[in-house]
């Protein structure tokens, strides 16, 4: 490796994931946005998941801060602030 790939940084980058398994029309939901992916879902809960996305986003650019910078209490504060369920859920009600 030269000198040159080692001195590359590599940037570090968040993203949340949305994955709803309750479609049943047959219809394959995808949304991709700055720093999300969201997959699957019926009509309802994808549209959910791209309302709650889209309030994270604000909420962190209210805060200047972005998914890299956040640290993990003031993302939770952030998910419960938007009511959108972690899979951490319970360790988040815990800290509170």
């Amino acid at each position: 490796m030269s000198k040159k790939a080692k001195a590359v940084k590599t940037k570090k980058k968040a993203w949340l994931l949305g994955l709803g398994l309750d479609a049943k029309d047959g219809h394959t939901r995808i949304t991709t946005g700055e720093n999300f992916k969201l997959v699957g879902g019926s009509e309802e809960t994808h549209g959910s998941m791209q309302e709650k996305a889209v309030k994270v986003n604000e909420q962190l650019k209210r805060r200047g801060k972005t998914l890299e910078t956040v640290d993990h209490e003031e993302f939770y504060e952030i998910a419960d602030k938007v009511g959108m369920p972690l899979l951490d859920a319970q360790r988040a009600r815990q800290r509170n």
